[in-house]
């Protein structure tokens, strides 16, 4: 056999408009969850608003827009975000990220989008395609075509 056979293929780095497009489409995604949350809030209250500053109530949408991230790369490495736009987070290695690397990457990622998004946007002229979040965090995102099944070649034109 020859040593093409053994040789590991190597997933192509995500670019940075993927990156974007998988953002937005996650903040949408965040977006109607905390306002599902926000609504069972005021129901369960009875109709009653929580006020303005509430401490309890900005911790658990803090909680859920970590939870919300989190949880995706600890269970498959995509948000839904991801997983549309055909990317990955992995460790250096290439292996699945853990609960402390996840939380990791994402404490970097606020820093990141602090100063006016610049450690995001640091992705189109960093030479590996990685972002402030992933050199901090020891991850990286990657782009995974989607597969094509034999069935879907046989019938494609």
């Amino acid at each position: 056999m020859s040593d093409t056979l053994h040789t590991r293929h190597e997933p192509e780095p995500a670019r940075l408009p993927r990156r974007v497009a998988a953002l937005v489409y996650d903040v949408m995604l965040l977006g109607a969850l905390l306002f599902m949350f926000t609504l069972a809030v005021f129901i369960v209250r009875g109709g009653r608003a929580v006020a303005p500053g509430t401490l309890w109530f900005q911790l658990c949408l803090a909680a859920l827009i970590v939870l919300f991230f989190t949880w995706f790369w600890v269970h498959g490495g995509q948000t839904l975000g991801m997983r549309a736009w055909g990317l990955r987070v992995v460790g250096a290695d290439g292996r699945p990220i853990g609960w402390r690397a996840a939380l990791a990457r994402f404490a970097a990622g606020v820093l990141a989008a602090l100063p006016a998004g610049l450690g995001l946007w640091w992705a189109a002229f960093d030479r590996d395609r990685r972002a402030w979040h992933d050199r901090l965090s020891g991850t990286r995102l990657v782009y995974e075509p989607r597969r094509v099944s034999g069935a879907e070649e046989t019938r494609s034109p």
